[in-house]
């Protein structure tokens, strides 16, 4: 457990259809450090993973975006799936607080298919970052400059391909978080 890391909060956002492993390992890693971990979603109540091939367990959400804002976190992290950041890619209300974290130039991970949140939210243009290689064209499309590496960071903004990049996502995501606002993260 970091001590210095003691007292920050990381928003996980995320609705039905997320990847398993692109929620519960972040989840356990940042909560390891000492971090204050919610799940966010449209809804209270739970949502359910999709883990691989087939749904997976329930997760209970934490707050609702009704009840939060970029304002009460230290960071915040896109889980993909399909499903997940296809319904979160038309809320407005996620798209209000994904952008949020840019803004205020605080670190954001997204793996996976979490990009297509942050392209209709408008903040990939002009950014280093990586995917699943399926959205290549479209973050190519939205101006971003894709790459196919593990982890990619620019400017406190973390992605990753695939689950088997986890661990260097999670440690690349904890290094940027420790570093904490960068004035080059904006939206």
């Amino acid at each position: 457990m970091s001590q210095d890391l003691m007292g920050v909060r990381v928003a996980i956002m995320a609705t039905d259809g997320f990847e398993e492993s692109e929620l519960a390992v972040p989840q356990a890693t940042l909560a390891a450090e000492g971090i204050e971990v919610h799940i966010v979603s449209p809804e209270r109540g739970t949502i359910r993973a999709w883990a691989e091939t087939q749904w997976g367990e329930d997760y209970p959400v934490d707050k609702s975006l009704d009840e939060v804002s970029s304002h009460d976190y230290h960071a915040l992290v896109l889980p993909g799936g399909v499903l997940n950041p296809d319904n979160l890619r038309t809320n407005e209300k996620a798209l209000t607080f994904a952008r949020g974290f840019f803004q205020e130039g605080k670190p954001v991970g997204a793996i996976c298919h979490a990009a297509w949140t942050l392209i209709n939210a408008g903040v990939v243009e002009g950014r280093r970052m990586t995917s699943v290689p399926a959205l290549r064209k479209d973050l190519e499309n939205a101006g971003a400059k894709w790459e196919d590496s593990e982890v990619v960071c620019d400017s406190a903004f973390v992605t990753s391909r695939l689950p088997k990049d986890l661990d260097a996502f999670c440690s690349k995501l904890i290094e940027e978080i420790h570093e904490g606002r960068h004035r080059h993260q904006h939206a």
